[in-house]
């Protein structure tokens, strides 16, 4: 079977990277005329690492389940996986190899908003449906295209900021909070959702402060929050810079509540972010403790089954990577068996001819029409911490 990865040097990470990726991914058919291609353009490497595999096992899991009753059209799914390694211009460039040279009839997007964004225009332009699984900046799917190819199960910013708001004024009696975001399209699209659902309740902001990803110190940032009279924080940054925050809170020896969009929950947060890790209360869709649908059950049984290295709910962290893209490769797979064909504006159609889908995360009704095309809605979210590497719901 020919490899599915670029050619590229090959440092130690990258032969990490691609080591993990066909790990997870299995045999697939090689030929074009056996299968559908699916591609997936997401950070594989890097801090992120650990939420792209999840992605790519949530897809595998989905395939494996529609590969076991006949696949798609009679044919069976084959997913190709880029490392996208955080970075726009790498994203671009994989979306356009996929689509162009490998022939996805799809793609699914991964982890970062800049890389999304960077992918909309060429998702649009050559009318390939691009199926987004956990970027959450509210501009990738309301894009404002004539023909909008671009779909999403999973959050959104401008209803992820209303459930924050709402939440620390709930648990926290938050009076004036300010914001600490990161420094790029996804700390902007917060930015203003955040301040949307402040002065929707009248509720003033201390501030907003902006932070690089990899800043080492954001004491001078916090310093001036605290100054300005913040009684809860609103932290939006993946885990690396999230982990930062917590670091310099602790070294300032302030205690102010944080209440986090889902970017701790993408990788090795609790190490980076040491024992105050456990204070920040962050956002998801889905997780596998409690009690467990007859699907969420089955889906965990075939995860443990599949990669004998999950020993507990801990190694299936972040579980909205896996819950978000198994949901997103089933919605997707609906999507093309109804459109009949692999012709990308027939499948964009298709999209909105879905009825319904009994799905891990809840049970679908027409989850996407020509006015809305994200699936996961303001009553889909649930709070939650992390408690010895697991992460485990809040009591609201």
């Amino acid at each position: 079977m020919r490899s599915r990865f670029p050619a590229r040097r090959l440092t130690r990470r990258a032969v990490l990277a691609g080591v993990t990726a066909i790990a997870s991914l299995g045999a697939f058919p090689a030929s074009a005329q056996e299968s559908i291609k699916l591609g997936l353009v997401a950070a594989m490497s890097g801090q992120s690492a650990k939420s792209g595999e999840a992605i790519v096992r949530g897809l595998t899991i989905a395939a494996d389940e529609i590969n076991a009753k006949g696949g798609v059209l009679g044919k069976k799914i084959e997913i190709i996986v880029r490392d996208d390694e955080s970075n726009p211009a790498k994203g671009a460039i994989a979306a356009r190899e996929l689509v162009q040279r490998e022939k996805v009839a799809a793609l699914f997007g991964g982890l970062d908003t800049p890389v999304s964004l960077a992918i909309v225009p060429f998702a649009n332009s050559s009318k390939v449906p691009f199926m987004g699984v956990w970027a959450a900046g509210t501009p990738i799917t309301r894009n404002g295209a004539p023909e909008n190819y671009v779909f999403r199960v999973s959050a959104v910013d401008e209803i992820v900021d209303e459930a924050l708001v709402a939440y620390a004024i709930k648990k926290y009696g938050a009076k004036k909070p300010g914001m600490i975001l990161i420094n790029n399209p996804w700390g902007e699209s917060n930015e203003k959702g955040l301040r949307k659902a402040l002065e929707t309740r009248s509720i003033p902001f201390a501030g907003i402060e902006k932070f690089e990803t990899n800043d080492v110190d954001v004491v001078p940032q916090l310093t001036r929050l605290k100054a300005a009279g913040a009684d809860a924080l609103f932290l939006v940054a993946n885990v690396a810079p999230s982990a930062q925050v917590v670091k310099s809170l602790d070294r300032m020896g302030w205690d102010v509540p944080i209440v986090s969009h889902w970017g701790p929950a993408g990788g090795r947060f609790t190490e980076l972010a040491g024992p105050s890790a456990a204070k920040v209360h962050f956002i998801q869709t889905y997780t596998f403790t409690g009690k467990l649908s007859a699907k969420g059950a089955a889906v965990l049984d075939a995860l443990k089954k599949k990669y004998p290295e999950i020993k507990s709910l801990a190694d299936v962290t972040p579980a909205v990577g896996i819950a978000n893209a198994y949901d997103a490769m089933q919605l997707t797979a609906l999507a093309i068996a109804k459109a009949g064909t692999l012709d990308g504006p027939k499948i964009r159609q298709a999209f909105y001819e879905i009825d319904s889908y009994d799905g891990l995360i809840k049970s679908y009704k027409k989850p996407f029409t020509v006015e809305n095309h994200d699936a996961i809605g303001a009553s889909d979210y649930i709070f939650t911490h992390f408690v010895d590497g697991e992460i485990l719901p809040l009591t609201q």
